[in-house]
């Protein structure tokens, strides 16, 4: 059996929830320094454990070496490709998953409505611990999270003093509308949903795969990192702006102590494995190799030509007139 391209397995590598949620940079030279990355600009050189990061978020004017991306792949440190200010992802490497019956069972639950409600109505009751909501569609869900937010906007700016009028996004360019509160709202929520993205990718699951969301390549992401807007990031941006710490820095860096100290990653991880696979559910054990008809698995890592086949050939030689019934068979 030929080795897997990537060399680290499940036993060899640091537990997602253990480690730091993510490291945004940009404008600098990554390398590799034993097993640790070094981050290199005109300022300063920093070293980072490799193993220890969830995520790195590359940003614009950022170069990586080869052996700087080997690394983080060999300690599954997922690496994003982003905008500036984290704003847009552009591309994704490996995480931690080195299966894919996570995936598997995702795409199951997606593709059938009636599962595929159950997991969406499982998200809005996450949202809803103390409430009855049992009897409620899909769609009066959609209209109290709706109420809960603007009541959540409200309440924050009456508790800081920050005036609010209302959520201002302009897609695309999350920076070039709305006052203070809203910029502070769109740089931590862009951090979240990088944070959001490497727990996905490294549990195994898909980010395309939305339940609530769809047509996007990270519609699981914004399921997701929605549950935990109104906990994380919602006070976050008022906090910051009643104390006039208004650069998107201050947002991603006060977030991540925020993650931290709430110890969110262990609740990401533990939330999607709730909403894919509660406990009970059994996901089969992969066999990696190739699918056969009848969803059985066959080896790979070898030749399924037929050697009898290849080493031979039969040569027909039909009769020699209308009158005669042999046909003779040669090797």
């Amino acid at each position: 059996m030929a080795e897997p391209w990537w060399r680290t397995g499940p036993q060899d590598i640091h537990r997602l929830d253990d480690r730091i949620s993510s490291l945004y940079v940009e404008r600098c030279h990554i390398d590799r320094d034993d097993n640790a990355i070094v981050l290199i600009n005109k300022a300063r050189i920093v070293h980072v454990p490799a193993a220890y990061l969830a995520v790195l978020l590359l940003g614009p004017g950022s170069r990586i070496t080869h052996a700087a991306v080997t690394l983080l792949a060999d300690s599954a440190t997922c690496v994003c490709w982003v905008g500036e200010r984290g704003v847009r992802l552009y591309a994704s490497g490996i995480g931690a998953a080195r299966g894919s019956q996570l995936q598997l069972r995702q795409a199951w639950l997606v593709t059938r409505p009636k599962e595929r409600v159950a997991v969406a109505r499982h998200m809005y009751n996450l949202r809803f611990p103390d409430e009855d909501t049992a009897s409620l569609t899909l769609q009066q869900l959609r209209g109290r999270e709706g109420t809960r937010i603007r009541k959540l906007y409200a309440h924050h700016s009456h508790r800081t003093g920050v005036p609010w009028t209302k959520r201002d996004y302009k897609p695309g360019d999350a920076f070039a509308a709305g006052d203070d509160v809203n910029r502070l709202l769109s740089a931590a929520n862009s951090a979240l949903y990088g944070i959001c993205h490497a727990v996905i990718v490294g549990i195994g699951a898909s980010p395309a795969l939305g339940f609530v969301h769809t047509g996007s390549a990270v519609s699981f992401v914004l399921d997701i990192a929605d549950l935990y807007k109104a906990e994380f990031t919602i006070p976050l941006a008022f906090d910051l702006a009643a104390k006039g710490l208004t650069a998107e820095r201050d947002a991603r860096t006060a977030l991540r102590d925020a993650v931290a100290q709430g110890m969110l990653l262990p609740r990401v991880v533990a939330d999607i494995k709730s909403l894919l696979a509660p406990e009970g559910t059994d996901l089969d054990e992969e066999l990696k190799g190739l699918w056969d008809e009848g969803d059985t698995i066959v080896n790979s890592g070898r030749n399924w030509g037929n050697p009898f086949m290849e080493d031979h050939h039969l040569n027909v030689i039909p009769p020699t007139d209308d009158d005669s019934p042999v046909r003779q068979v040669q090797p």
